[in-house]
């Protein structure tokens, strides 16, 4: 055997001597080079930079996430059923006996309950696994990005994904939005794999991740579907039978993920589940369609708090529909900063590639194609948004964070590589139009950080001069300009693509001495860069003020204060700014912060960040004086409907007190109200009428049998007095405001409970906070 032959052979088994162990330890080391280095097309700098962006996203999530305790105590409490009963967990209970499930399928449970599980009930444990989706977002938008536009196209993504406002304050929160999120981001990655090659496997998994999506948020997982359905079906490189055939795998994929826990639940009894909450006829499919699907777009939602069909404009209680309404005072700071950049891009980087429909070039048609997926669901997103009449808060708009941060990354690195007049304009006006708008938003907190929004704005405006200056001064180095002002693509390798347009005097053949182009060069990139901090400072801030504020409840949203933020349930003019509890007026109206309570501390309530203002058809009134230790004391409408009540340690020993010998230790109308009392005592608390309390369940006749067998020890009467009226009637609590008013909601299960209860059992007190003993009857 020849020496090199036989080196050969001892390297490829590891060396003489070393045997598997010492293969199976080169291979962990390659694996470990790879991690750290990346993919070998890559720029060196390509992988480290990303590792340094996902921890940094992951300390910004984690960063004092114990702040918010237990944040949405209404998701909360059900994540602690889940933890101790299993027929909780799959069902999506409210309490582990199993009275009533949440308005939402149970995926986004099953990992905060998994953690719980192992970590025990903390907030820590409830809320990292958000977190940790956070990460896993940014990561996998990156990915699905740099495959096609290389890395710095991919960390500009996600690192816009990161600090959008909207999305950080969801990455550390426990409503259902952050995992749609990462789901929805793993679908379009998946499609994006499926168009390379029309591989099925890749379509399939997409089909998985929009069932799963569906068992997390029902029908909002499909808002995209649509779109991305039909440009696979345009664009995907394979004959259009197999198209049509791979469509109706995934489709059959997503049946399959998506509807085996549907059916289980549709197919069981009654008797055998929990009440469907958010139904009013215990059915999942009448949630789906009803409540959470057509109710949210046209306004017609049975059992609502208020929604479509009532003053306020044709978006009703919930705010001024149109296509304005994403960059309204309430709306825009959450989502919209780089919102128009993100269109331009797209219409630009659309019509540029356009020319590739022939296929003339392959990789502009791929890129073109990728620009339709991820601007198709941006578009079907936003327009959807835009005109829905029901309920709709500032978080959903989650679900645009990932669409708006792909299409500027992409975008603006194709334009910066395509280079030449036309491209560096319109990267010019990107960067000039981001500067004006972050100037506007920065603008609705006029206390605020006040010379940011001035620095953003003349910062923003030298980088659009210096982009324009070197667009239009000069030309590259060994390049003529064609008949439209454009220039060939350059070899990325030798800095080229990356230069920039010279500037300077150019000779008489067309070109441009090498020293004027490195010149220019140097200032187009230090304006590009100085685009990029002026395009994400405005975001930055808007974060790092979410990050240091605690959230709690069931409506919040991100960032500070802003004028002209609507009351309760959103989008309407205001004419105060609440802060801290304390009314402030100001022209054209803001929101601002309360304390909050245990499990809801610095509890954020209302659009703009208003906190507890104005029921439609009911006063409004500031949600956050202080009561117990600066808990929550002022919660309008039912008493907790938002936020979770104050449970004191009086109250709390009532309520352990012999617990374990009943059913539900005690029972509340409204979820937040049973949530605080089950996340204090860690008992199960029955909550009467499901979340908004209008849910018939549990009727009058199956409470008194309930209270006859002995199962339920108190009823816990809310913090604004007996519950005398649900959304849709014209009843009052005692001592409350009124509630939304049409229809007599004295006929409803939660009136008649109560009325019942007062009328028959003895009152006790405990700590301030009221109770009825149902074990002891009035004489």
């Amino acid at each position: 055997m020849a020496p090199e032959r036989a080196a050969a052979d001892d390297v490829s088994a590891g060396g003489p001597g070393n045997g598997p162990g010492s293969a199976s330890g080169a291979a962990a080391r390659g694996f470990a080079q790879r991690v750290v280095r990346g993919r070998p097309e890559d720029p060196r700098w390509a992988r480290p930079a990303l590792l340094a962006l996902l921890a940094v996203t992951a300390a910004l999530y984690l960063w004092d996430l114990s702040a918010s305790e237990y944040a949405n105590q209404f998701y909360s409490a059900a994540v602690q059923a889940g933890s101790v009963s299993w027929k909780a967990f799959f069902f999506g209970s409210s309490d582990a006996a199993n009275a009533i499930t949440v308005d939402k399928p149970p995926a986004s449970l099953w990992p905060m309950e998994l953690s719980v599980r192992l970590f025990g009930l903390n907030s820590w444990a409830v809320l990292v696994p958000e977190a940790l989706m956070g990460v896993a977002a940014v990561g996998v938008l990156y990915a699905a990005v740099r495959r096609r536009f290389g890395a710095a196209a991919g960390l500009l993504s996600a690192g816009s994904l990161a600090l959008t406002p909207v999305a950080a304050l969801m990455f550390r929160f426990n409503n259902p939005d952050a995992m749609l999120c990462v789901l929805m981001v793993c679908a379009v990655a998946c499609v994006l794999r499926a168009l390379e090659a029309g591989r099925t496997k890749w379509l399939v998994l997409a089909g998985v991740c929009f069932g799963l999506g569906f068992l997390t948020k029902t029908l909002q997982a499909w808002l995209i579907l649509p779109a991305l359905a039909v440009v696979y079906a345009c664009c995907a490189p394979v004959r259009v039978r197999r198209r049509l055939g791979q469509l109706l795998l995934a489709g059959l994929a997503l049946v399959v993920s998506g509807g085996w826990w549907v059916a289980i639940v549709e197919l069981l009894p009654a008797s055998a589940r929990p009440y469907v909450g958010g139904s009013q006829t215990n059915s999942f499919l009448e949630l789906t369609f009803g409540y959470n699907g057509l109710g949210r777009i046209d306004g017609n939602e049975r059992g609502s708090v208020g929604g479509g069909h009532r003053a306020g404009g044709p978006g009703g209680g919930w705010g001024q529909t149109g296509i304005t309404r994403l960059f309204s005072s309430d709306m825009g700071g959450q989502i919209s900063w780089l919102l128009p950049a993100a269109l331009i891009l797209l219409v630009v980087a659309v019509g540029m590639l356009w020319r590739a429909r022939r296929a003339v070039d392959a990789e502009q048609a791929a890129q073109r194609t990728e620009f339709l997926v991820w601007g198709g669901a941006l578009l079907m997103t936003f327009t959807i948004f835009s005109f829905m009449s029901g309920i709709f808060h500032q978080y959903y708009n989650i679900a645009l964070a990932p669409y708006i941060a792909a299409l500027v990354g992409m975008g603006s690195v194709l334009l910066w590589r395509r280079g030449g007049r036309p491209a560096r304009s319109v990267l010019a006006v990107v960067a000039g139009v981001t500067a004006v708008w972050s100037y506007v938003l920065l603008g609705r907190s006029p206390q605020w950080l006040p010379w940011l929004r001035w620095a953003v704005l003349v910062l923003g405006l030298l980088a659009a001069l210096g982009l324009l200056l070197t667009a239009w001064t000069g030309a590259r180095d060994g390049a003529r300009p064609d008949a439209d002002g454009e220039y060939a693509d350059g070899d990325p390798a030798d800095g080229d693509a990356a230069g920039g347009a010279g500037a300077g005097a150019v000779g008489p053949d067309g070109r441009v001495p090498g020293r004027a182009r490195r010149r220019a060069g140097v200032v187009a990139g230090v304006a590009a860069g100085l685009g990029v901090a002026t395009a994400l400072a405005g975001p930055l801030a808007y974060t790092l003020d979410t990050v240091n504020t605690p959230k709690g409840g069931s409506i919040i949203t991100a960032g500070p204060a802003v004028q002209g933020g609507g009351n309760f349930p959103g989008g309407g003019r205001g004419r105060m700014l609440w802060k801290g509890g304390n009314r402030i007026a100001l022209p054209g109206g803001a929101g601002g912060r309360s304390k909050g309570s245990k499990g809801n501390k610095g509890g954020q309530g209302f659009p703009g960040g208003g906190q507890m203002g104005g029921f439609p058809g009911g006063p409004g009134g500031p949600g956050g004086a202080a009561g117990h230790g600066g808990r929550m004391r002022g919660t309008a409408g039912m008493g907790g409907l938002l936020n979770g009540a104050s449970v004191s340690a009086q109250a709390e020993r009532l309520v352990e007190r012999n617990a374990d010998r009943y059913t539900w230790a005690a029972a509340a109308v409204g979820s937040q109200n049973a949530a605080s009392y089950q996340l204090a005592t860690q008992k199960p608390v029955m909550a009467i009428g499901g979340f908004n309390g209008s849910d018939p369940s549990p009727t009058l006749a199956q409470f008194q049998r309930y209270v006859a067998q002995g199962k339920i020890h108190y009823f816990i009467v809310g913090e604004r007095g007996l519950f005398r009226g649900a959304p849709g009637g014209e009843g009052k609590q005692a001592g409350g405001p009124g509630m939304p008013g049409g229809g007599r909601a004295e006929q409803g299960p939660a009136t008649q409970i109560s009325a019942w209860v007062e009328k028959t059992f003895k009152k006790v007190t405990a700590g301030g906070a009221t109770f009825y003993d149902l074990t002891r009857r009035k004489a």
